[in-house]
């Protein structure tokens, strides 16, 4: 008898614990080696005061099983309550999040019976990093942030996964013929990885087109990189065009802990209904089988599933006339594949996971932190000033600009609208206003910052925020504004 896996459960809302239910008495059937311990997250923990949605207690359960399996959850709306999903992901660590997107043409419904494609998406950074301000009366901020070693990280395990799964292509989405700082460092990144992995074809597209490309013609693609919030988005679109959301699995994988979940929301319209397709929540418990190598389980329970499509028994999310045979509830679906445990499907591709396929050393990551010289060239000063024209503004700056600085330009809603600025620009009340150094060898000083804040406070100006304009090596460490 094997040793038993300690994982952590969560029943979840809504539809969560029927389906939880199917899936566990799906693993039990088959043979898996779980040792589980059952916690309560979601709406219940956050109706009780607690704005995480998650205990301590909770927390102490899955530091110590380091396997999470999530049903899905509620989050009230209103209230600040944060995302608990966003709030695992980072703090246990999860950097990756693998949705694999496959079509099971025929017996699912769609109009690309050939796609295969796995979405990896950065899960830690990017807008999701949750840093939004309200600045003014009518401007609020969101940020996003993009660091090299989480790109590194997320980039590498992407080619990984593609090597040791057989995969042949590894593409980038980013746009960074626009935010040419932030997705410019993930493109570059991603380019200096590929050299790495010539065994691998590597290319990269816009964003934009790359999401129509997906969404017209699928099959050009096979593994996907990208950042947090583009992941999010097209996942949910391959997992639509593959056939339904309500079969799309999921991992989040990190270097200690891991985290498997249906990418489905909690459906509270069906809870208790014993209509909801488990489908989901079991392909990501096998996703998990795989994660704490029990992979000949794993096979066990995803041919019984492909078996059970084939042979017609589906749910009412994917039950069609003229295909399928049985319509099932939540349990019937499950014990549909429980009766075929053992077998294998007949017109669609086995599958046989190996060992440790998807393991990869942490050792691995070689954290590509630049070692550029980094020099303080000026100061932008964002400003709450509703009183007038940007000529104005930039009469009054330029009368108390300190020696060492000159005011360069302002702008509105990042465009050009001072000095020489086209008429008719639409404006709100917040102002960025650039000072650079007038000495580009010298640069400044933190004092000379505080100087010129001085002198802005001195005549009534209500400054908001400052972001330091850097050079490293020589080179532009800040974006232009739109027109300068």
């Amino acid at each position: 008898m094997s040793q038993k896996t300690p994982i952590t459960v969560a029943y979840g809302d809504g539809i969560g614990p029927e389906i939880m239910s199917a899936t566990l008495r799906v693993l039990e059937a088959a043979g898996a080696q779980l040792d589980i311990e059952t916690i309560e997250i979601g709406e219940k923990v956050y109706l009780s005061g607690n704005t995480a949605g998650i205990t301590d207690a909770s927390w102490e359960s899955l530091m110590r099983t380091k396997v999470f399996l999530k049903a899905p959850i509620t989050t009230p709306f209103g209230g600040g309550y944060k995302s608990l999903n966003v709030t695992a992901r980072k703090t246990l660590g999860l950097f990756a999040n693998v949705r694999p997107c496959v079509s099971y043409s025929p017996y699912v419904f769609t109009r690309f019976p050939q796609m295969d494609v796995v979405i990896i998406r950065e899960n830690e950074e990017d807008l999701y990093a949750g840093i939004e301000h309200r600045q003014t009366r009518q401007v609020y901020q969101c940020l996003k942030l993009i660091t090299e070693p989480g790109s590194e990280k997320i980039i590498r395990y992407a080619f990984e996964y593609a090597r040791n799964n057989r995969r042949k292509k590894v593409t980038c989405l980013i746009k960074d013929n626009i935010m040419k700082l932030t997705d410019g460092v993930f493109h570059r990144i991603f380019d200096r990885i590929a050299e790495e992995y010539p065994d691998i074809q590597a290319d990269s597209m816009i964003i934009d087109i790359g999401t129509a490309r997906l969404a017209d013609t699928p099959e050009m693609f096979d593994v996907i990189v990208t950042e947090n919030l583009y992941g999010d988005i097209i996942s949910d679109v391959a997992a639509q065009i593959s056939g339904s959301v309500g079969i799309g699995g999921s991992s989040n994988i990190g270097d200690k802990c891991a985290m498997f979940e249906a990418i489905h929301g909690s459906a509270p319209t069906i809870a208790g209904q014993d209509i909801a397709n488990p489908s989901g929540l079991l392909l990501s418990s096998v996703m998990m089988l795989v994660h704490i190598n029990q992979p000949k389980v794993a096979s066990k329970i995803q041919n019984a599933w492909l078996r059970t499509l084939e042979e017609g028994i589906h749910t009412a999310d994917i039950f069609k006339e003229g295909m399928s045979k049985q319509r099932v509830g939540t349990q019937g679906f499950a014990d549909a594949v429980i009766a075929r445990l053992g077998q294998l499907p007949e017109k669609m591709q086995p599958v046989q996971f190996a060992e440790n396929v998807n393991r990869i050393d942490p050792t691995k990551w070689q954290l590509m932190y630049s070692t550029e010289k980094k020099q303080l060239m000026g100061v932008d000063i964002f400003l709450d000033w509703n009183d007038g024209h940007a000529d104005k503004l930039g009469e009054m700056l330029e009368k108390i600009t300190v020696d060492g600085l000159k005011l360069i330009v302002i702008s509105n809603r990042g465009v050009k609208v001072y000095p020489n600025a086209l008429p008719g620009i639409f404006c709100t009340d917040h102002w960025r206003c650039r000072f650079e150094a007038t000495d580009r060898t010298a640069g400044i000083s933190h004092q000379t910052v505080l100087d010129q804040l001085s002198r802005i406070q001195a005549i009534g100006l209500d400054f908001i925020k400052t972001e330091h304009l850097y050079y490293f090596d020589d080179e532009r460490g800040y974006s232009l504004a739109q027109g300068q």
